[in-house]
């Protein structure tokens, strides 16, 4: 499209009769050059003053397009000397203005457009000034140690460009705000404060340069008020200082001013750096929930200091600061961005627009939502322009006089100003309804429901507890009560709800976070008296863990499970984004509570079963393992370089490898190497191939069970590699081979029916798993396996006897006797499964279909109980201490009708498996015993 095409779609609907000295140019043109001055001149004395002065240059530009137009402006800019930069920016502005405003009215240009011209254009003036007074401060040798080969890069200097500036979406007439810093360490420290003073100069030089309103106008005016503690700082800071002040000082609005702060001007790459290393303070790892107060306080102070507050009329209307206005929507926007954002990258984004519709992407906000919410920002921003391109005056008000309101209205396109001002009044309201409730919800009313005489018990020490020390944190908690009351008091067995809840409460060491998480999301309320009137220990464990919350806000918390694959590469993916490796190590911690927290959550509910659960929880430690894998063997190789030969490989064993953990379980692991002929490792700090794999394999184990800021992942037992504790921690896959051929115990040949490769080098791995298959064809011989077993079911069962009738891991017929039967049988038929259900199968050559059946069973029975005892508790199943919540989820988990029904089943259960047991395996004498 043309200028001249573009021109001809102007709507021609201002004063007609009001537009007069038409310049000679314009008149020896089309005639709708002519109209348009005419027009404009009743609407806009600004554009009509723009015409008047850019005539000649605006005739001339008839042909061309308008994208191509609008560089060849930005083209000139960037060929200015410094001391054309006063008068020739001025003149590039108002031609830059000129060209926006018509390719606006003409609806050649959207929104984003429009404020993308004005952002390229404000970034091209600010680099442009700001590299040339760069240039000027070398060539004078005031900045030590820069050449004319710094220019480009700022010498280290940067702007910041903040706010709309930063989102791209500047205004018609627009301040810009920018925080000027610079590179610190591109400079000596004893030239450190030289290179700082000749920063001021040119920040303060490039401000005057643009914001100076001289005969030609101004460019921008600049707001330099953002930058760290503006009243007492220089106007250019060291990126240091900057970060310093952020991560001891920096407030809620310095976050939010964050999330569309963007390199503008200068040394891009360092300003992105700067970003990266601010990303922590912009973006918190849990969801932060308590930023809606203080967007909400924020608000209201704005309010409060412009006066905003009465009753909503069209006239005065205030369309950013006031009720239903443009601030309404960022800030909604933003607060939602800050909460979520530093779980998600995806929600880091500048632009308003972009950011509601990536927050309904995810689920933060419905669609409908967002959609109305982006409608009615794009109205309110294009009027918000017609306001301003009436005299270039940076307004976001209104008219208050019948004639203004006509003129905004004929500007924007409404031959009737009732019909505007009711649409515009409609939009106010839709938007102030979408947006208040998220910031200041409703008021709960008190829990309609009497009080039990024993709450006052508990009630009356709550406000000790540490977690209510704050007024903050009163307040909220306060919000919150009469709902969390009122589902106490209708809990199955009130006392036992109030006291779980107590215990939740005593043990959070502070309340704001918490409570603004449960104050934005009440059904988190439901889930919290849920596990607490069920499982009293985990509501305390979530006292001291109550960031896994954020898990079932951040969405699909509920949804099918997405298997081992998945979680890996979930988790392969989210460790990159941490940082350095302690900070990998706490998120791979974060990430586990979290799903672990899922699992339980789901069992809790009976969303899954319990032989369900065990598989997730053995899928999800699988995935923690691999995925943790190559971030401890990067941070090795670092010292003492990459892993000799072939690499190594982690194999899970026990219940890991069987596919199949508790709640509580500990993780059973051996790591095998392939040095392949290497001796040595190459690195700044080599090692030799047997001691590299034996740190490797500590640094593995540590990274598992260092309890760090956010816990630790597992227990780990590595007693089940070859020689158990007197052989090496780590071990070449030539001596697994020999020991396992040669040496190996018939116990240690079970004992690989339930091993399987979770993580290291593919091949490695590969060939583990070959060599397990062949030996356990190779060793599969019944006599010297049932005596093997045997001797080692007397062994077990001298050495760890039951803790009590509900132990159903220890003792005869139970788990670990089934689990011995079952690796019995895969070792018998060289079966590779690892699970007990499908070593124990019907086809086995032993023992026969109905006893295999049977033990199945009574497996999966006792598994049940042992899956929902620990949930509860790290000790055997206490129906005495379980309460009504914690017995229904049992019976509900075990399908029994009553704790007597359960325990008369499961004492029926373990004396007919133990007779099967005896039945199929020799006698074992005393000696063997």
């Amino acid at each position: 499209m043309t200028l001249e095409t573009m021109i001809r779609r102007v709507p021609l609907v201002f004063d007609p009769d009001c537009g007069t000295d038409v310049p000679d140019v314009l008149r020896t043109k089309t005639p709708p050059l002519s109209d348009l001055l005419a027009g404009t001149a009743g609407c806009s004395p600004y554009l009509k003053s723009l015409l008047h002065k850019e005539a000649a240059w605006l005739s001339a530009a008839l042909g061309q397009p308008i994208e191509g137009a609008f560089d060849s402006i930005l083209s000139d800019v960037s060929g200015l000397t410094l001391d054309q930069l006063p008068v020739h920016l001025r003149q590039a502005k108002r031609r830059a203005a000129l060209w926006i405003a018509l390719a606006d009215l003409s609806g050649a240009w959207d929104l984003e457009q429009v404020t993308g011209a004005l952002t390229r254009f404000a970034d091209l003036c600010v680099d442009v000034t700001i590299k040339r007074l760069i240039a000027a401060e070398i060539a004078r040798g005031k900045l030590p140690g820069m050449t004319e080969d710094d220019v480009e890069t700022g010498a280290g200097m940067v702007a910041l460009a903040m706010g709309k500036h930063g989102a791209g979406e500047l205004n018609y007439s627009s301040d810009i705000d920018l925080i000027c810093l610079f590179d610190q360490d591109r400079f000596d420290p004893d030239d450190y404060h030289d290179a700082r003073a000749a920063f001021v100069r040119v920040t303060r030089k490039m401000s005057t340069i643009l914001s100076d309103i001289t005969g030609d106008g101004y460019v921008f005016r600049t707001d330099l008020r953002l930058r760290p503690d503006a009243q007492v700082t220089p106007v250019c800071m060291a990126m240091a200082a900057a970060e310093s002040y952020y991560e001891s000082v920096g407030r809620t609005w310095e976050r939010a001013a964050h999330i569309k702060a963007r390199p503008c001007a200068g040394d891009i790459d360092a300003g992105w750096a700067y970003l990266e290393r601010l990303r922590p303070f912009v973006w918190r790892k849990h969801l932060d929930f308590a930023a809606i107060q203080d967007a909400h306080n924020m608000r209201l102070a704005i309010r409060d200091h412009k006066g905003l507050h009465g009753a909503l009329t069209l006239g005065g209307h205030n369309l950013k600061l006031g009720q239903g206005g443009i601030r309404e929507i960022e800030f909604f926007t933003q607060t939602r961005q800050i909460i979520a954002g530093g779980r998600d990258p995806d929600l880091r984004v500048r632009g308003t627009v972009e950011g509601l519709a990536r927050l309904a992407d995810k689920g933060w906000i419905p669609q409908e939502v967002a959609a109305t919410l982006t409608e009615d920002y794009r109205t309110l921003r294009e009027v918000e322009h017609r306001l301003q391109m009436v005299n270039d005056a940076q307004t976001h008000s209104m008219p208050t006089s019948d004639t203004g309101i006509d003129r905004i209205a004929r500007f924007c396109g409404d031959a009737e100003t009732s019909v505007f001002a009711d649409r515009m009044l409609t939009l106010f309201k839709r938007v102030d309804g979408l947006t208040e409730d998220f910031f200041a919800p409703t008021q709960r009313d008190a829990a309609a429901t009497p009080l039990p005489d024993f709450a006052a018990e508990f009630t009356g020490r709550w406000r000790t507890y540490p977690a209510l020390r704050s007024a903050r944190a009163v307040e909220l908690f306060d919000r919150l009560k009469p709902a969390i009351l009122e589902r106490l008091t209708n809990a199955a067995r009130p006392q036992e709800a109030f006291a779980a809840f107590d215990g939740f409460l005593s043990g959070l060491p502070a309340g704001v976070q918490v409570f603004s998480l449960f104050d934005a999301n009440p059904q988190l309320i439901d889930l919290i008296v849920d596990i607490a009137t069920t499982a009293p220990e985990l509501a305390r464990y979530l006292s001291r863990n109550a960031s896994v919350f954020d898990a079932v806000i951040g969405g699909g918390f509920f949804a099918p499970w997405p298997g081992p694959d998945a979680l890996v590469a979930e988790l392969s993916a989210h460790l990159p984004e941490a940082g350095d490796y302690e900070r990998q190590l706490d998120a791979a911690r974060r990430w586990a509570k979290e799903w672990h927290f899922r699992i339980g959550v789901h069992l809790l509910r009976g969303l899954i079963s319990a032989e369900q659960a065990g598989e997730h929880y053995a899928d999800l430690a699988g995935a923690v393992v691999a995925g943790i894998w190559p971030a401890v063997v990067d941070n090795f190789a670092a010292k003492h370089g990459v892993p000799p030969g072939r690499g190594a490989c982690v194999i899970g064993m026990g219940s890991l490898g069987a596919e199949r953990l508790g709640p509580r379980s500990d993780l059973d692991l051996i790591v095998i190497y392939d040095p392949d002929g290497a001796e040595m490792s190459e690195g700044r700090r080599p090692l030799n191939v047997r001691a590299y794999y034996a740190r490797l394999t500590q640094a593995l184990v540590t990274a598992l069970t260092a309890p760090m800021a956010e816990g630790r992942l597992y227990e780990v037992d590595m007693r089940l590699r070859p020689s158990g504790n007197q052989g090496p921690v780590a071990t070449s896959v030539q001596a697994f081979r020999d020991y396992q051929q040669t040496q190996a115990w018939t116990w240690e040949h079970l004992a690989l029916t339930r091993a399987r490769p979770i993580a290291g080098a593919p091949d490695l791995m590969a060939e583990v798993e070959a060599f397990r298959r062949d030996l356990l064809a190779a060793k599969s011989d019944p006599d010297t396996t049932l005596q093997g077993v045997a001797e080692m079911r007397a062994r077990l069962a001298a050495a760890k006897p039951p803790k009590g009738p509900w132990d159903v891991k220890l003792g005869p017929g139970r788990i670990q006797d089934i689990e011995l039967v079952a690796s019995a049988a895969a070792l018998i038929a060289a079966n590779p499964a690892t699970e007990v259900i499908h070593q124990l199968t019907p086809d086995a050559p032993w023992p026969d279909p109905e006893q295999a059946r049977a033990l199945n069973h009574a497996y999966c029975r006792l598994r049940q109980v042992e899956t929902a005892a620990k949930l509860l508790s790290d000790k055997p199943l206490d129906p005495s201490a379980l309460g009504q919540g914690g017995g229904a989820f049992v019976l509900r988990t075990t399908e029994a009708t009553s704790l007597d029904d359960l325990a008369a089943r499961l004492a029926q259960l373990e004396q007919d498996s133990a007779a099967i047991i005896d039945a199929l395996l020799p006698a074992v004498s005393e000696d063997a015993e």
